[in-house]
């Protein structure tokens, strides 16, 4: 029987969790402010008036939580080196809700506010996934190669993270470049920067000094000025979130698009949640799984409520935080930091001060890391799947930028001409078809590749069936969810279907081929926060 003791809250360590970590979330709020103002281009009273507040709010609630969570184990098991699971906004969701779902809707109505609405939609449908999906986890973790869900993920990043800071990066690469080696160095070299001080901190300040410097000869690298500081200093006030119940259900108008992603993410929710919570067991915290996974839903649902739209998530590097001596302070520390920082009109102060270049390097790591999770993550004969599943994201990436280019000129592709565009080589149906509904088509297709490459053809026929049941209803390969939306891609898939299902019967594969072991198809995928 285990002695009770009262647990610590603070301990010497919680220092050095508390700055790496209060750094990492600040570097998140920051990127998550400059894709609010500078992609979606919304207006600076609904970002830190609306959004940062429920945001700040949303992280408070979350790391509390979580370090009640430690605590509580503490208690019942006596021990004093017992960590906080790790806890904030979704970075890889963060993009997919910015650049999948709020950007499409910007542009498609001109309407910031509709973009907003559709994101916070986006939360409260993912909120219930994952709440209800806590019993579903192990099941979906079952039938779903690692290949196919990472490989998913990965179009995301190369299409949807990785492109656009890259392209800004080397519009600006006096900024750019240099604080993408800064950050390389470190997180890929092993560089460790003065007293231990984070990479992306560096960086940031380093592209700062740059920016602010070049207004001492006359020009600016960055756009940095005297004035839009002023006007942040200025604006400094206090904001707390006010329920967005109206602005929740009025998304629901754009409920076509937002199910083809909510849905499949949250399911990958389920799986990034239950593998964070392994990796803590591994390092001694056992944390129970299908509480985290529904507090997360739960957390989520309130900051959505209150005019959030960004999913909250358990983080991957417990054991990290563990190892510098992070334990139970840290984590409801930095709550406390974040909602002072959102509350008071901090960010917009930050946000003057530093160019939102020297973070475009940080977004293409993060692109990087998650695109090469894909390949390190899984065996090495399910590449070719892991290919096939980022082809859908880059025909949706495609797509998308001659979309905006023909309506910046005040057309569109049908006023062109479909046969006209391919007469120069683009072919937009094929584009608009492949990259409809893009995430779940890079997993039943990246999914039908593992099984034929594993010789598992029952399998690989139930996922062709499947890919053509959501072909019919337009959850993918289409541009909204109906009856016989896109049926001849789905009748393709029925033909797949039944092709697998005579192979597995009647066909004697190559067994000289190589492939990797049955096992090894089915092992969870684990996302970088």
């Amino acid at each position: 029987m285990t002695t009770a003791v009262k647990p610590m809250i603070w301990s010497p360590g919680d220092w050095n969790a508390l700055f790496g970590f209060g750094t990492n979330i600040l570097v998140n709020m920051l990127v998550l402010t400059g894709l609010l103002r500078y992609v979606l281009g919304m207006p600076d009273d609904l970002v830190f008036g609306r959004i940062l507040p429920a945001v700040g709010l949303m992280m408070f609630l979350s790391t509390m939580y979580y370090a009640w969570l430690a605590y509580k184990l503490a208690k019942e098991t006596g021990r004093m080196d017992v960590t906080a699971l790790p806890s904030g906004i979704s970075v890889p969701h963060m993009f997919v809700v910015v650049f999948v779902i709020m950007l499409p809707i910007k542009l498609a109505t001109g309407d910031p506010i509709k973009a907003w609405e559709a994101g916070l939609t986006w939360v409260f449908v993912q909120s219930f996934v994952l709440m209800a999906g806590g019993f579903l986890a192990p099941h979906i973790r079952k039938i779903t190669p690692r290949a196919a869900l990472l490989g998913a993920l990965a179009g995301v990043s190369i299409a949807f993270i990785s492109m656009r800071p890259a392209l800004e990066m080397f519009m600006t690469p006096l900024i750019g470049v240099v604080c993408f080696a800064i950050i390389l160095a470190s997180w890929f070299g092993g560089v460790r920067y003065w007293k231990g001080i984070p990479a992306g901190l560096v960086a940031i300040a380093v592209g700062t000094l740059i920016a602010w410097g070049s207004t001492l000869f006359g020009f600016s690298i960055g756009g940095m000025s005297v004035d839009n500081l002023g006007n942040a200093v200025s604006s400094f006030g206090f904001s707390v979130p006010v329920p967005a119940l109206g602005h929740v259900f009025s998304g629901f108008e754009f409920i076509g698009v937002i199910l083809v992603t909510a849905i499949p993410f949250g399911i990958y929710d389920l799986v990034e949640a239950m593998d964070n919570v392994e990796s803590a067991e591994a390092g001694g915290d056992k944390f129970p799984t299908t509480r985290v996974i529904t507090a997360d839903g739960v957390i989520s649902l309130v900051g959505c409520c209150m005019g959030n739209p960004f999913i909250n998530a358990v983080y991957i590097g417990h054991p990290g935080w563990k190892a510098i001596g992070g334990r139970i302070g840290y984590s409801a520390a930095t709550g406390i930091v974040v909602l002072l920082l959102a509350w008071f009109g901090v960010i917009a102060v930050l946000m003057a001060l530093i160019p939102v270049v020297a973070i475009s390097p940080i977004l293409l790591y993060i692109g990087m890391l998650i695109g090469a999770q894909a390949f390190q993550e899984t065996p090495k004969n399910h590449a070719p799947a892991v290919i096939l599943a980022l082809v859908p994201h880059v025909a949706a990436w495609g797509k998308l930028q001659i979309d905006n280019a023909l309506g910046a000129a005040g057309t569109n592709a049908a006023t062109v001409g479909f046969d006209k565009l391919g007469q120069v080589g683009i072919l937009y149906e094929g584009l608009a078809t492949l990259g409809g509904g893009a995430i779940l088509a890079s997993l039943i297709l990246g999914s039908l590749a593992v099984f034929i490459i594993e010789r598992q053809y029952y399998r690989a026929s139930a996922f062709a069936l499947a890919g053509a049941v959501l072909t019919f209803f337009g959850f993918m390969h289409g541009e909204a969810i109906g009856i016989a939306e896109s049926p001849m891609v789905a009748a393709s898939y029925m033909l797949v279907a039944a092709t697998m299902l005579w192979i597995a019967r009647t066909v004697t594969s190559d067994k000289t081929a190589p492939h990797a072991s049955p096992e090894k198809v089915t092992e969870p995928a684990v996302e970088t926060a």
